[in-house]
Parts: structure tokens; sequence; C-alpha cells
């Protein structure tokens, strides 16, 4: 074989070698997105974010699980679990004995929900577009003491049982790394229950103790996450009505 061909021969071999790479670059490429917190609903075997035991939810079945003692707002877990793929904002509090989760979802991710399309989504985001705020009624304003809203805001979703099991474990190995001693973690992007967690964060935020909020606080976690029949009044509206009794 002369050189010629001798080169002509490596070439091949080379370009044959390139479109292999390429190839199995691409299955790699996807299956590393697949695995990773980007897609939370492929749901491949050995996908490391659901290695090992289940982290979130209801571990002990025992009785008065969320009859709290105290209650605080961790900033750090908060920023931690904010910067997840697929969360857009999310509030953390700790307690003597469970870590409770509000998030709110974007389109940083897939799958962040176990089912459904477009027509699940609780907000319209259309009045961006023409610069209002309520692109029912043209209003420019909204009520900045809640966090979700049904315009112009990031997803929520009613039911917690539809976020993504993926998402939920994510966020629950993000927080036992900080918070190891905590029993339970559990988590919700209901629209609602962000919007009662943003006032605690808020009174946390202002240096006030959360402790004449404990009982509240406990009422609300016990409607969100074992179906209890009742939902306190949100804090502001706790605080006007007691303003009137004076």
């Amino acid at each position: 074989m002369n050189t010629r061909s001798l080169h002509k021969s490596f070439l091949i071999l080379i370009i044959a070698s390139m479109t292999a790479a390429l190839g199995l670059t691409g299955c790699n490429y996807q299956r590393h997105v697949q695995n990773s917190t980007f897609d939370y609903g492929s749901k491949n075997k050995g996908d490391p974010k659901m290695l090992g035991s289940r982290m979130y939810g209801t571990m002990s079945g025992l009785p008065g699980q969320h009859d709290n003692a105290w209650i605080e707002y961790s900033s750090l877990l908060s920023n931690d679990v904010s910067n997840i793929n697929g969360v857009a904002g999310a509030l953390v509090f700790l307690t003597d004995k469970n870590a409770y989760v509000g998030i709110t979802t974007d389109w940083t991710a897939t799958g962040t929900l176990k089912s459904g399309g477009p027509g699940t989504r609780e907000q319209n985001n259309s009045g961006s577009t023409e610069g209002v705020y309520n692109v029912d009624n043209g209003s420019p304003y909204w009520n900045n003491q809640r966090i979700a809203t049904p315009y112009n805001s990031n997803f929520t979703v009613n039911d917690h049982n539809q976020i993504s099991g993926e998402l939920k474990q994510t966020i629950a190995v993000c927080i036992r790394k900080l918070a190891p001693s905590v029993q339970e973690v559990h988590i919700s992007a209901n629209k609602e229950f962000n919007n009662h967690l943003i006032q605690y964060a808020q009174e946390a935020w202002a240096g006030h103790s959360l402790t004449p909020w404990v009982p509240s606080f406990n009422q609300l976690v016990k409607h969100q996450f074992v179906g209890g029949n009742d939902v306190p009044a949100p804090i502001d509206v706790q605080q006007g009505r007691a303003a009137l009794r004076k």
C-alpha cells in the first residue's frame, strides 16, 4: 500500500472514530441531563436523584408529628433550596421535629410536576406582555404580602402530591445535609401555603419572635399535609382583627 493509500486509510479511521465518539457523546449528554437536576421526569434506572431511601414526607406515622413546640425560619436553607434547578423560590422553616418547605417553580427544569400540561397551571402571566399585573381588569397593582398570585407569578400547584418525587427527594437531601436532625421533610408548592409562609418569614425578617404564631403554624401544616379541616387566617388578617379589638 502506497503512502497516499495509507494516508487515506488513516483519515477514514479518524473520521469513523470521531463519528462514533460524537454518537456516544450525544447519548451520554442525554443521560447526563436526565440524571441531573434539570430533569425530574425521566425516571431512568439508576438516576442518582432517587438512589437510597425516600427522604421526604411522612416517615414515622406517629400521632402528633405536626404538633410542633417551636418554629424558626432558615435563611440558609431557603437560599440553598431556591438555588435548586426548577425551584423559583423557597421558604424553609425548621421545628423541633420537622422541616417545612414552601416552593414555587419555574422553567429551569423539566418534569417538576408528575402530570399535567398548560391547563393545570394556576398562573396567568400574559399581563406582563401588556404592561399590567392583572390581565383581567388591567390593574398594575399586586399585594406584596403574597408571594404567589394568580397573575404574573412563579408557578404553584394545589396538591403537593403532584410535585415530582425526584424534585422532592432533591430538596429533602439538600435540607438533611445541613439539618440532619429533622425527622420529616414536608414540601408543598400550594399557593395558599406559600402565601402564609411568606408572612411568617416577614415576621422573622423584622426580628419578631415566631413563638406567638406556633399554634397558627401547626394548624396550617396539619391542613396542608394531613388533611386538617381548618386553615388559619394569614398573619396580617389576624393582626388586623387584634387591632380592632383594642
